[in-house]
């Protein structure tokens, strides 16, 4: 399948890559993969690197496709900048943007909505961490509130291990969280538009899906069609979506979970700019859709043409 569309309506598309967060390196393969086929398919499309370039130059853009990662670019600044300077943008908005950085308060959305999300703390120098395994159980998950592509993050096992597990994440965030452990099998669920498309299912012999298992390991396995019945599959993808949608997101983007070996599945965080590697799952479940690469990127960038928020 081949999407047919006048790519001359974009206009001038500035591929936004790189950035200063500590998602910068995934950023400009990403984006550089963005570039190339928005460039193949006949759209007047340029890198432009905020690190590199005042973003005052934006303003000779005629839209934007976001494929920053991190804070600066995923958490609701620039698209709060675009919005001010009247360029329309592809993904989230400010809102969306803003709390899908935060995994806490996405998780306090999701508590006060219902939707089943792992039990969490947020931790702290100094807090009585003897409490915190005392109240959540062994193991956790210890996680930068604010940080993507798993970086920061790590697996505690024993109590003492904690402290350590903390300072870690600390290094990337002043806000860090535990959250209780799932014992299972994890999904991840891509959404374009309003649609949710095929789930996958990632297996990795790691302690769970971390940075090298994303991005450098040859040998993490990703399941498409993912083995779950057809039944649980459409109910994982209609929570994906409720979730997707209760913290405002829109366009595009991807929601993580767990299923446990109860058949119980647990949301775990939302993506609102999803890595666009070639390892990246949002371009895998595409494919199993139908869609090519292009096909993917062309539609993303198609929603900026919509009416404007």
């Amino acid at each position: 399948m081949t999407m047919r569309m006048d790519v001359r309506q974009f206009g001038k598309v500035a591929v936004l890559l790189g950035g200063t967060a500590a998602e910068r390196s995934i950023s400009l393969i990403s984006g550089k993969a963005v570039l190339e086929a928005l460039q193949a398919a006949g759209v007047d499309a340029h890198a432009f690197d905020p690190a590199e370039r005042p973003v005052t130059e934006l303003a000779g853009f005629d839209r934007a496709f976001i494929v920053l990662h991190g804070r600066g670019g995923e958490d609701g600044t620039m698209q709060g900048l675009l919005e001010w300077m009247k360029i329309p943008y592809t993904g989230s908005g400010v809102l969306a943007s803003a709390l899908g950085m935060d995994k806490a308060r996405t998780k306090q959305v999701w508590i006060g909505c219902g939707l089943p999300t792992p039990k969490y703390a947020r931790l702290s120098a100094g807090m009585d961490f003897g409490k915190v395994v005392a109240d959540l159980g062994l193991p956790l998950m210890i996680k930068p509130a604010h940080e993507g592509s798993s970086i920061g993050m790590c697996k505690v096992e024993k109590a003492e291990e904690l402290p350590a597990g903390y300072a870690n994440a600390a290094a990337y965030d002043s806000e860090v969280i535990a959250e209780r452990w799932v014992t299972g099998s994890e999904y991840t669920v891509s959404i374009l538009g309003e649609r949710a498309l095929p789930v996958i299912r990632m297996k990795t012999d790691r302690n769970f899906y971390d940075f090298e298992a994303k991005y450098q390991a040859h040998d993490t396995q990703y399941l498409v069609p993912c083995g779950l019945p057809p039944e649980q599959e459409q109910a994982l993808q209609a929570l994906a979506l409720e979730a997707f949608r209760d913290v405002g997101a829109s366009g595009w983007g991807r929601i993580d979970a767990m299923m446990d070996e109860q058949g119980n599945f647990w949301l775990l965080e939302v993506n609102t700019v999803p890595g666009m590697t070639d390892h990246s799952l949002v371009p895998m479940a595409a494919k199993a859709a139908g869609l090519s690469f292009t096909d993917l990127v062309l539609a993303i960038l198609a929603q900026t043409l919509e009416e404007q928020r």
